[in-house]
This record gives structure tokens, C-alpha cells and sequence, in this order.
């Protein structure tokens, strides 16, 4: 049982690793554009690198849960949970970040003039995600809430893209083929990782709604938005967690996670 925390960890550091492995894989197909053949990346696949940041996901809240009620936290767990945040949380949302880029200047009559550049600011977010880990385990703040968005809700949101593109909820795809749209999402999010803005943790210490109200919402917001928005529900939960934080302004702690 002393394990289970680090085996719990050690679930969301496969997923990711195999989530990685469904984005180098993910198989292209050849289309038509202005009388010629292109290789164009299908999102399709991916929809499993994106199961795999949900599992990954799962596992790191309940490896903390784990740690909590076996009382087994230790700065060791600390780190070993951070390592694997930045593959699952960092450097799989970097790659499918990438990928959609990628696919985006592929539908572009100037597409051979693209090189590894224009792709590259897709990078930005395992850097940024490995510099807020790194400064979430030495930051005594953070212990009750966060400050700047956790890495996480990071991966998760761009989890959601593949689908979006897939099943195209309210056209939404469209925006998510904009070269440009993506470049001010790679931008918003390495801006929120680190940025010091008190945000919601989701850890219920009480039921007592005054102190958790905004956290009560914001559930209460998923699942009313699930049957409506469908896998649009992740960016608008994203969006409302920003927004709630911000109304909310959650306390920040002195103790160490």
C-alpha cells in the first residue's frame, strides 16, 4: 500500500507516454487542393491520445487522493507526480498542438513554403508547462488553491480539439484549422500557466456552499453543459474556470504541497 500513490503516478506517465505514441502515428491521407496532392494529418486518430490525457488525468487525481488518505506524501511523490504532468500535461498537448498546426498550413496554397518555424510556437507550451511544475513544487503558495492555471486543465482542454475537430459542434472545427486562432490559444495558455493569478483547486475541504460556491458552479455548469455543448463543454468549462477564479479570488496557502 506504501506504493500505491507512486503506481497511481506512474498510470498517468504511461498514458502520456502512450498518448504520444498515438500523435507520431496518427496516419495522414492525401488530398486535393488547387489541381494538386497534399499530405494532410486526419485528426481522427488522435481521439485516442486524447482518451489517454483523460485517463492520465484520472490518475493523477486519484494518486493524490491516495497520498491524502494513506498519509504517504512525501517530497519524493511531489516529484515523480510533476514528471509526469510534463509528459502527459506538457509535452502531449505540445504535440498535438503541432500536429494541428501542421494540418492547418496543409490547407494553405503556400503550404511548401511552410517550414518547422511556423510550427515550432507549438513548443512553447511543454516549456511554459515545465517551468510552472518546476515552480509549483517550490512555491509555498500553492497549497489550498493555485496560482496560474494548473497543467492539467491545460492538457485536457487541447485533449478536446481532436474532437471538436471530428464531430465539428457548433463549427467550431473551422476555428481550430486557423492557423491563427491556434497561435493565440499557444500564446493565452503559456501566458495563464504562469501568470500570477490565484485559480480554483477543485479539492473540496467541506460541503458548506459559502466557501466553495464557485466550485459548485462550475460543476453544476459541466454537466448542464454535456447534453448541450458536447465536446464543446470542455472549452467553456475552461472558459467559466478562468472566469470563476477570477470572480472568486481564491486564498492562496503558506504550506508546501
Amino acid at each position: 500500500m506504501k506504493q500505491l500513490p507512486n503506481i497511481l503516478t506512474l498510470g498517468n506517465l504511461f498514458c502520456g507516454a502512450l498518448a504520444v505514441i498515438y500523435i507520431l502515428h496518427s496516419p495522414e491521407y492525401r488530398a486535393e487542393f488547387n489541381g494538386g496532392e497534399y499530405l494532410v494529418t486526419n485528426p481522427a486518430p488522435m481521439y485516442w491520445a486524447s482518451a489517454m490525457v483523460v485517463l492520465a488525468a484520472l490518475f493523477d487525481f486519484t494518486d493524490g487522493l491516495a497520498a491524502r488518505w494513506l498519509k504517504l506524501q512525501s517530497p519524493f511523490g511531489r516529484e515523480l507526480d510533476s514528471l509526469a504532468d510534463m509528459v502527459s500535461f506538457g509535452l502531449v498537448p505540445g504535440m498535438m498542438l503541432f500536429r494541428l498546426l501542421r494540418s492547418a498550413y496543409m490547407s494553405m496554397p503556400d503550404v511548401f513554403d511552410v517550414s518547422y518555424v511556423n510550427l515550432a510556437p507549438a513548443l512553447m507550451v511543454p516549456c511554459f508547462a515545465a517551468y510552472r511544475l518546476a515552480k509549483f513544487n517550490l512555491d509555498t503558495r500553492q497549497s489550498e488553491n493555485f496560482i496560474g492555471i494548473p497543467t492539467p486543465a491545460v492538457g485536457l482542454l487541447v485533449a478536446s480539439f481532436p474532437m471538436i475537430i471530428m464531430y465539428n459542434p457548433f463549427n467550431l472545427a473551422h476555428w481550430l484549422q486557423n492557423i491563427w486562432v491556434l497561435y493565440i490559444i499557444i500564446a493565452l495558455l503559456c501566458y495563464l500557466m504562469v501568470a500570477e493569478i490565484p485559480m480554483l483547486s477543485l479539492k473540496f475541504k467541506s460541503l458548506q456552499i459559502k466557501p466553495n460556491w464557485a466550485r459548485f458552479l462550475l460543476v453544476v455548469l459541466s454537466l448542464i453543459g454535456i447534453p448541450f455543448l458536447q465536446f464543446a463543454t470542455v472549452p467553456f468549462v475552461f472558459v467559466c474556470y478562468v472566469l470563476l477564479s477570477l470572480v472568486a479570488k481564491p486564498t492562496t496557502g503558506s504550506a508546501a504541497k
